[in-house]
């Protein structure tokens, strides 16, 4: 019976992957990865032989038709991104939509995901939050920062660490010095950080320390008192 599998992969502690993912991944037909590389580590350490094609922001517009053309013949397939669950800020999206679009069935496992316990054990508001992923590089980015000023939940964003200080110092423009923030590095890696404070104090800190690896950052929203 046809069908697509959204299955997260672990961000970085590999014992973070799920029974039911294993499983899955053992039994499709076929296995999309954003990159085999990567993911042939992943499915070497779980011991799983299943086929993989790659399936990635470059090519996802070209092969989407071939790939409904066998899920109706009755393929199923399992999509994974490099680490955490598809979709989100990585490749996922228009596969999931042209199944919805066709009337083959779509379920997405639950597993990792970044921004979750980033935000969870930032200390920051968490009934109300707003995910922003990936700002623009340079157009539209002042107009996404000016309305982000006046956001009042929570927000999520994701920062190459390349541009964490230049980022963080643009924080000091639209949001002011002293709005409270939470960065998380290496989540659940061997040198996990979560370094909380005011922008500028968390500025000055990866000023003197440059960051490396994937980071979460968390924005407290504008006050209304």
């Amino acid at each position: 019976m046809s069908k697509l599998y959204i299955v997260p992969t672990p961000i970085g502690n590999l014992e973070d992957m799920t029974f039911r993912a294993i499983r899955v991944l053992k039994e499709v037909d076929l296995i999309l990865a954003e990159d085999t590389r990567t993911s042939g580590k992943l499915l070497k350490h779980f011991e799983i032989g299943t086929h993989m094609h790659s399936h990635h922001m470059h090519n996802e517009h070209k092969t989407i038709e071939n790939l409904i053309s066998r899920l109706k013949a009755g393929d199923t397939m399992a999509l994974i991104s490099d680490a955490g669950t598809p979709a989100i800020s990585d490749p996922g999206f228009l596969l999931t939509r042209a199944c919805v679009e066709n009337g083959i069935e779509v379920e997405c496992l639950p597993g990792a995901t970044a921004f979750v316990p980033a935000l969870v054990n930032s200390g920051l508001p968490n009934d109300k939050f707003v995910f922003e992923g990936f700002l623009p590089d340079k157009k539209g980015k002042q107009t996404r920062y000016l309305a982000l000023a006046e956001e009042t939940r929570t927000m999520i964003l994701y920062v190459s660490p390349h541009k964490l200080v230049k980022t963080l110092t643009e924080f000091i423009t639209y949001f002011g010095e002293d709005r409270p923030i939470c960065v998380s590095r290496e989540l659940s890696k061997l040198h996990e950080e979560n370094v909380r404070g005011t922008v500028r104090e968390v500025l000055t800190h990866f000023e003197n320390k440059p960051p490396k690896g994937e980071i979460v950052v968390i924005v407290g929203g504008k006050s209304t008192k």
